[in-house]
């Protein structure tokens, strides 16, 4: 049989960046080559990042891509890596895009396209053919599908192409490789991370490995964009679903595996499955002569549950901060866990060096909270100081008299505003502590502590918070370095102190309740007599809902944070701010 050696590199492309990401895929394709790659792969649109959305329908943007493309070709093969064939995805358009526009058509005709580079051509190009428009995703809104199954003859083995969707959906390209007796098929991905998804992505794989009836390979990106976080995992599962290598969580590199295939036949042509026509172009019609395997598959140590989430964590935050080109970050800390929680994930990503805190102290703040945050930074060494709010405080209420929900909540905006001075001030952004529990249920204050530029744990609710928390600590035991997090802020019970003595079970349920509550209404859109029915109290439920749908306003003003669910707030779960339908009675 022929032998192949494949070079899945799973790296971080930053969008619009075109020449740092043309840089980074010149860097790579180097590393394969000098590995003795015969085919080399890059992610979904590693050439300008993943996803560009409304740059799609930017004809200057799909312009300088496909010029990019163009220049990258040549540059390899001027650099002595032409020989190498190496697929990377771009965006492109439609030959048919100079058409006049057309209703339900995107402006320009876009597509999420790949590229075969050899010898400074560009020897095939293709889109997308499944494009998803559920979650994050608005790829219909972006662009048009391809209709072509492509196939490069690589050393005599047929290694059919797809992108992304065209294995997450039934038919099309899998079905089709099968058809065209492909010997690999080749999935280039930017598949967003999201909890336990590498258990349903592994099962997927071996699923169309066994369907398109070859070898499969599914090459993902890592790094982060915005709320999206990349969690690489490539895989690679022979015809029957038995896992050849697997690449490491949260990291970038160059998984690389010789493969025995099986020698292409006749050249496929015609049309196949869903219409598809194969665009067949050889590049290599013999064999390569046999050589002693160096590769034979490696498989990465799996991230517990715990480890996975936090990996996910860190790498957002980091990829938010450094690709907006900021340095340092700026948390409030109040001794509670939420922020405790984020100043430890602050430092794994950039560094306890660049993360500054300050404690906020009011008239309410216990002697704890104060010292636990300083303790905190004693542990973590991040740069710590004490900006007391008394006199700000008393200088507003001596002005407006103020009572009640509206005293407290001048604290919370107090310390927004503070916070926002010392970033401007100080060039740190500041990061905003709120969890997936509170914004669900609106218990945060506009302009206090929703202030911020990014929410590390936007999508963690708060039960995981409390466990993420132990983990991080009990990971720091097991290196034998000192736990970050004071074991007080993670034992006492959650509180504000916007008043004396208050604590959040004054106006919320246990948050193990209300976490299983927001997990049925938010994350699966369950209904109040559904809720109901899995054995919680009416009554609870109804206020609960009614917390969850009065809050939308407060959400839709909080900055950006890492998603790490199926159903994270903004793009995954849209509803309109005015809205009078109402789940209770």
């Amino acid at each position: 049989m022929p032998q192949l050696r494949l070079a899945l590199n799973q790296i971080d492309s930053s969008v619009g960046d075109l020449t740092g990401n043309a840089e980074a895929i010149v860097r790579w394709t180097r590393r394969s080559a000098e590995q003795g790659a015969h085919l080399a792969a890059f992610p979904e649109m590693a050439l300008t990042g993943y996803p560009v959305e409304d740059l799609a329908l930017r004809s200057s943007f799909v312009d300088a891509s496909r010029e990019a493309l163009r220049a990258l070709a040549a540059r390899l093969d001027a650099e002595g890596l032409g020989e190498l064939p190496v697929v990377v995805g771009y965006l492109d358009r439609s030959e048919r895009g100079t058409e006049e526009r057309r209703l339900g058509r995107p402006a320009g005709a876009p597509r999420n396209a790949a590229a075969v580079l050899h010898r400074g051509e560009v020897a095939l190009a293709f889109a997308k053919h499944h494009l998803p428009n559920y979650g994050v995703f608005d790829e219909f809104r972006y662009f048009v599908p391809g209709d072509t199954l492509p196939v490069v003859r690589v050393h005599g083995v047929d290694v059919a192409l797809a992108i992304c969707e065209d294995l997450w959906q039934e038919g099309g390209r899998v079905p089709a490789a099968r058809s065209a007796g492909a010997g690999l098929l080749l999935s280039i991905n930017a598949s967003p991370y999201e909890r336990e998804k590498d258990d349903t992505r592994l099962d997927l794989v071996r699923k169309r490995a066994q369907e398109a009836g070859c070898t499969t390979a599914y090459l993902a990106m890592t790094g982060g964009q915005d709320e999206l976080v990349f969690d690489g995992d490539s895989i690679v599962v022979d015809r029957d679903g038995e896992v050849l290598a697997r690449a490491p969580q949260f990291a970038e590199q160059c998984l690389l595996i010789d493969l025995d295939l099986p020698t292409a036949g006749p050249v496929p042509g015609g049309t196949v499955d869903d219409g598809l026509r194969v665009d067949h172009v050889t590049l290599s019609a013999e064999p390569q002569a046999a050589y002693e395997p160096e590769f034979p598959g490696v498989y990465a140590e799996r991230l517990d549950d715990d480890a996975e989430v936090y990996a996910a964590l860190v790498t957002g935050l980091r990829a938010y901060v450094s690709k907006n080109g900021f340095r340092s970050v700026l948390i409030g800390l109040s001794g509670g866990i939420d922020s405790a929680l984020v100043a430890a994930i602050a430092c794994d990503a950039v560094g306890a060096e660049n993360v500054h805190g300050i404690s906020m102290p009011s008239r309410y703040s216990s002697d704890h909270s104060r010292s636990d945050a300083a303790e905190l930074a004693r542990r973590t060494g991040l740069h710590f100081r004490t900006v007391p709010i008394g006199p700000m405080f008393d200088a507003y209420m001596e002005s407006l008299g103020l009572t009640g929900l509206a005293e407290e909540n001048l604290q919370s905006r107090l310390r927004g505003t503070l916070l926002m001075a010392v970033s401007n001030q100080e060039g740190h952004i500041v990061l905003a502590p709120g969890n997936k529990s509170e914004l669900a249920v609106g218990y945060s204050t506009l302009y206090g502590d929703s202030v911020g530029a990014y929410g590390p744990i936007k999508d963690v609710y708060k039960d995981l918070v409390f466990r993420l928390a132990r983990w991080r600590n009990r990971a720091a035991l097991e290196r034998g370095e000192t736990p970050p997090i004071p074991e007080n802020s993670i034992t006492k019970p959650p509180s504000a102190e916007l008043r004396p003595g208050q604590l959040d079970t004054d106006s919320l349920p246990d948050y193990e309740v209300l976490d299983a509550i927001l997990d049925l209404y938010v994350d699966r859109d369950q209904g109040r007599d559904a809720i109901i029915a899995a054995g919680f109290d009416p009554e609870l439920v109804t206020r609960t809902l009614l917390l969850v749908d009065r809050a939308e306003y407060k959400r839709r003003q909080y900055p950006p944070g890492t998603k790490i669910s199926a159903k994270g707030f903004g793009k995954d779960r849209r509803l309109p701010i005015t809205n009078r339908w109402r789940e209770h009675a």
